[in-house]
């Protein structure tokens, strides 16, 4: 039997770097554009991603999985997330980005992203322009996540699967490439310290609390574009 994740409010984990020590670092809005990140993704610069690997819970078996990026192409980009149903097994009620494991059939990680993302939400791979990929982030869960980055034409309509997806949203690419909305939080369990992002943000009366590996993939993303 697996052994079950903690559960706790990752809000109330202390952060131990955030606004000031942030203001530090290069903006990223320079490239914000799909003419931009097309750009970008042709001609990758030379950079190290801050994030690969969590440190794991133990008795997770390791699975393949890859994650969509989906970057929709309005007067300013933005960023399609999900929130996850609590019925789910891992990162149950988390904001997290479209995607899932892959499967036998899926002939790549990029299939399998453009394939778990019109499942979860509806959104056809047509719509789908893909300019690559980031390195490939392992959670503590064990998912091996390959995250594929992509540029979607607006005049969707969405179609959530109400099985795993509880809320759809979108979120300006430029506040979340914005590295004074980055916290590092730190905590303990079982004896081993643990650390990982958050960038809250503020969606009218609702708080969208990104943390976890999809921050971390959000934060390896502005070092990318940041370099």
């Amino acid at each position: 039997m697996l052994k079950p994740l903690p559960i706790f409010d990752p809000r109330e984990v202390p952060v131990v770097q955030g606004l000031a020590s942030e203001g530090l670092l290069p903006p990223a809005d320079h490239r914000l554009t799909p003419h931009g990140l097309r750009r970008l993704f042709a001609s990758p610069p030379v950079w190290n991603p801050e994030l690969l690997q969590e440190k794991k819970f133990a008795d997770r078996a390791p699975a393949q999985a890859a994650v969509l990026l989906p970057l929709v192409m309005r007067e300013q980009l933005t960023l399609i997330l999900t929130q996850r149903t609590l019925n789910l097994s891992t990162h149950s009620g988390q904001i997290a980005l479209p995607g899932g494991k892959l499967d036998p059939h899926d002939a790549s990680a990029t299939a399998a992203a453009l394939r778990e993302t019109h499942e979860e939400i509806g959104l056809s791979p047509e719509r789908v322009e893909v300019l690559g990929t980031l390195p490939v982030y392992v959670t503590g869960t064990a998912f091996t996540v390959t995250p594929v980055v992509g540029l979607v034409q607006p005049g969707f309509v969405l179609q959530p699967n109400p099985h795993e997806v509880n809320d759809v949203f979108e979120v300006p690419l430029a506040f979340l490439m914005n590295p004074l909305h980055h916290r590092r939080h730190a905590g303990v369990y079982e004896g081993v310290v643990r650390e990982w992002y958050s960038i809250p943000y503020q969606d009218g009366v609702h708080e969208r609390f990104i943390w976890g590996a999809t921050a971390g993939m959000l934060r390896n993303f502005y070092r990318m574009l940041s370099a």
